[in-house]
């Protein structure tokens, strides 16, 4: 994948290389920055915004842990499984989100949130977000995938992060893109096991944040199990937030 070719001439790219995936390398998984990447929040934006032109979605991409910048797992030593997956547009998100939450809660499925329209523009929203979380995390290297879309981006490169919930990562990428219809959210960042969205139309009320908060439980369980405790302490902290982010254990 020379990448090079695919942007516009004034998007300048730091040092990198193309990833093969572990179990295939003959199979390229995504495009690497060599090392963290200064002005990684406004490089993301530019890459996303030639995204259209270039088919190539951009990742702001975290390691296992912050001081991992030797190995990078699983980004740069390509603990990448594209072939093991299947295709997003195989899967139905209500369908999948109302047989997780069947399988680890007690209740009944109270069906999907409403979505609403946006108030901001969405890539603005995720622009904004991306400033924030490489801010907070200076170590972060900028990743590279041939996807239409951000929720697709997970798939097409083979990150494994649920693996311990579900192995195929494209029903996750079905549940995203469904968000990114009904909520403006936008793929920003990935860790190892750690998935960062922004959102440009979250719930504005405890009844929609209700509601919201079942899905994140059914997509992400230990959010609640090792987190809030609680669903309903979770949808408090939905109420207006811009972003949402998700860990597996």
């Amino acid at each position: 994948m020379n990448v090079d070719l695919c942007l516009p001439r004034d998007v300048l790219l730091p040092p990198g290389r193309t990833v093969t995936a572990e179990d295939d390398g003959d199979i390229t998984a995504l495009w690497l920055s060599d090392d963290a990447v200064p002005g990684a929040a406004e490089l993301w934006t530019r890459l996303r915004e030639a995204h259209a032109a270039s088919g190539l979605w951009p990742l702001l991409l975290e390691p296992l842990r912050p001081d991992d910048a030797g190995e990078f797992r699983p980004w740069a030593t390509g603990e990448l499984y594209p072939e093991d997956m299947s295709s997003p547009q195989a899967h139905d998100p209500a369908a999948l989100l109302a047989a997780w939450w069947d399988k680890y809660a007690d209740e009944e499925w109270p069906g999907l949130a409403p979505g609403r329209e946006p108030v901001r523009r969405p890539d603005e929203v995720a622009a904004e977000f991306a400033e924030a979380f490489a801010a907070r995390k200076p170590y972060i290297r900028l990743g590279l995938v041939a996807a239409d879309r951000g929720a697709d981006a997970l798939t097409a490169a083979g990150w494994s992060g649920p693996a311990n919930y579900d192995n195929d990562t494209a029903k996750f990428s079905a549940v995203v893109r469904d968000w990114e219809r009904r909520f403006g959210a936008r793929v920003v960042a990935v860790g190892f096991d750690t998935l960062h969205l922004s959102v440009a139309a979250p719930p504005i009320s405890t009844d929609e944040a209700r509601l919201v908060a079942a899905e994140h439980f059914a997509f992400c369980p230990d959010l609640v199990r090792q987190g809030s405790h609680t669903l309903a302490a979770y949808a408090e902290t939905l109420v207006g937030a811009g972003h949402w982010e998700f860990w597996w254990d």
